[in-house]
């Protein structure tokens, strides 16, 4: 598998200076007091991480990895495995640089407000994966475009007809009952999504014929 993690960080070399660029675009707007874009960094690690997709397809990868042993649950494995590594040290260097500007423009450094801003990011942009990649692996890079689109499209008018009829008042009194535990909630929902994902990614692949 650390053959497969290393080809997928290879290909994504040249986008390090996308993530660097974005990086300090944070750093100076967080400085003076603009728009938050923390949240946008580990969110791009996963889009960076989608395009290896496209260069596996164009280069016939995958048809390639199934003569390899164990080849398409070690590139499915890659995947993730390179992905959440990159979130997890973009979100660190995020998390480094938010106390920076905190500290620079109050001189304290609020850390559960960084912590549970940094946690709810972590958690979208894994939520985003676990979605993602079964529909990638099950459709391909191209339709699988398609695919979500619809998709975020059904969400939206399913999420606006909805809050028609939702009793908002209960979920924030629920919320404040697990305000408490909120982090490990998240942390054991992000966990269980990702393994879930990675199931069904895995299966996918493995029935997938090339």
């Amino acid at each position: 598998m650390i053959g497969f993690i290393k080809k997928d960080l290879a290909m994504i070399k040249s986008n390090f200076k996308i993530l660097g660029g974005l990086i300090i675009l944070y750093a100076i707007m967080g400085l003076v007091g603009e728009l938050d874009v923390s949240f946008i960094l580990p969110f791009i690690s996963v889009m960076i991480m989608i395009s290896t997709f496209s260069y596996d397809s164009y280069n016939k990868f995958d048809a390639y990895s199934i003569t390899l042993p164990d080849g398409r649950k070690n590139s499915v494995k890659s995947k993730y495995g390179t992905t959440i590594l990159l979130i997890f040290v973009i979100s660190i260097v995020s998390i480094i640089l938010s106390f920076i500007i905190s500290y620079t423009n109050t001189k304290s450094i609020d850390y559960a407000q960084i912590f549970f801003t940094m946690l709810g990011n972590i958690f979208g942009t894994l939520l985003v994966l676990s979605v993602m990649y079964p529909i990638i692996y099950k459709f391909g890079i191209e339709k699988a475009r398609i695919v979500i689109c619809i998709i975020i499209f059904g969400i939206a008018i399913l999420g606006g007809f909805l809050l028609q009829y939702i009793d908002l008042s209960f979920i924030a009194k629920s919320l404040d009952f697990l305000e408490n535990y909120l982090a490990i909630i998240l942390i054991l929902i992000a966990i269980f999504m990702v393994l879930i994902s990675y199931k069904i990614s895995e299966k996918i692949l493995l029935k997938k014929e090339y």
